[in-house]
Formats: structure tokens, sequence, C-alpha cells
């Protein structure tokens, strides 16, 4: 059994959320789209899914990874105005707790390192298993169905 290793979950920085929601532009200099949430997108902000009727912006987003062919860009949902963020960046999110997910590892390079699917039920075993190799420097979690990107995970410092 791998110990449990202490992580921090990174939901979209709030320097990006602002300039997004100034500029109105995305990470490939895109227009972002306006939305009414018609409830369950899940919100990269605050890591939980939307309810309906909150307004909500839709945007491409370059998850952290160094540049190289692994770096892409993918659709995002967030509030609209700031919001609260994550209850918690110490723990799993709440909301997403026995949701599926893909955790993909990345190395220095930028490069895909490991992975593994959890059914949610205890995904802290499967990243503390990942995190235990120490060439992995962060975990992206993914949507299984669609492999958007959700949140990033790195090691918490001591």
């Amino acid at each position: 059994m791998t110990a449990l290793i202490r992580f921090v979950i990174r939901p979209l920085p709030a320097d990006l959320l602002d300039a997004v929601r100034r500029t109105r532009r995305d990470a490939a200099d895109r227009p972002v789209e306006a939305a009414t949430a018609a409830g369950g997108e899940p919100l990269r902000c605050c890591l939980r899914d939307a309810e309906p009727g909150e307004e909500l912006l839709l945007f491409g987003y370059a998850p952290p990874v160094a540049a190289g062919p692994y770096r892409e860009i993918g659709p995002v949902f967030a509030h609209a105005l700031p919001c609260s963020g994550p209850e918690s960046t110490g723990s799993y999110p709440a909301a997403w707790r026995g949701r599926g997910q893909v955790l993909r590892g990345y190395d220095r390079r930028g490069r895909i390192h490991d992975g593994r699917r959890h059914d949610g039920a205890d995904p802290e075993s499967v990243i503390a298993e990942l995190l235990a190799d120490p060439a992995v420097r962060q975990l992206h979690s993914r949507n299984v169905v669609h492999g958007c990107y959700m949140f990033a995970v790195d090691r918490a410092e001591e």
C-alpha cells in the first residue's frame, strides 16, 4: 500500500481568471463565450458543478505544463464574476468525490509520465501512488468522458 502523500489541489489561477473576465479573451486569444448554466457544468474556479441559472464563461485554457508537444488548449467553464474559490485546496474536491476521473502525471519536461483512472471513491490513494514516483512533477485531473482538464495536483510543500 502506498503511503498517503500530502497534496495541493490547484483550481484555475485567480490572475488568469481575472484576465479572462477583464479581456474576454482566452489562452489562444479567442473570444470567450458567456453562458447561463443549465446545471452540472464543472466549474474550474471553485471546483464544483454549476447550479442552474449561474452566469458562466466558457473558454480555452492551456493547462500548466512546459512548452512542447504535450501543451494543449481545451474548453473550461468558470463563473462569469469572481467567486470564493474552492472550499479547500488541501483535499480532493468534495463535490466531485464519487465521479470517475483520469489522473495524468507530467514530468519536468511537460511530458506525460504515467496516469491512472479512478472511480472517485478513493482518489487520494491514486494521487499518492502517482506522486510517489519522483519523476512525476504534477498531476492533471481529467474528465473521463470528454477528456477536459479539471484541475492540477501538486505535492504539498513540507
